[in-house]
């Protein structure tokens, strides 16, 4: 089996770690270091990697004035506590960048946000659920 391991550039590492644990509900933890964190769902697989920028020598990582944050990416997740992730982002941000939907390439409910350094995420629920309320 193969894995990739996103790793984004964010200004404060501790800051996106605790965001990101309340977005998908995790236990409140802290990140390996100041400079890299780790955000781990609870069978170890690695989600994403937050990674302060200009930390180290990594070209891609030096400044976020070389291009916007995001420029390009976008994070897509799926998870199988869709509405609890839903009720716990909509208390993370003033509002969603897109309302709950129902993705027609999918046929899954989804919605977007964007993090405390701008990127994008879209939360896409694991499988398929009949139309609810939002």
């Amino acid at each position: 089996m193969k894995r990739t391991w996103t790793i984004i550039g964010v200004r404060d590492v501790p800051a996106s770690f605790r965001w990101y644990q309340s977005l998908f509900g995790h236990a409140d933890v802290h990140p390996a270091h100041d400079h890299f964190g780790q955000i781990v769902d609870a069978d170890g697989t690695v989600l994403l990697c937050l990674h302060a920028w200009g930390a180290h020598e990594h070209p891609s990582l030096a400044s976020p004035d070389a291009a916007p944050p995001g420029n390009g990416l976008l994070q897509f997740f799926r998870v199988d506590d869709y509405e609890a992730t839903l009720v716990r982002a909509r208390a993370l941000v003033p509002r969603l960048d897109e309302e709950p939907h129902r993705n027609p390439n999918t046929g899954t409910m989804e919605f977007s946000l964007r993090d405390p350094d701008g990127y994008y995420v879209t939360i896409s629920a694991l499988d398929a659920e009949p139309d609810r309320p939002t």
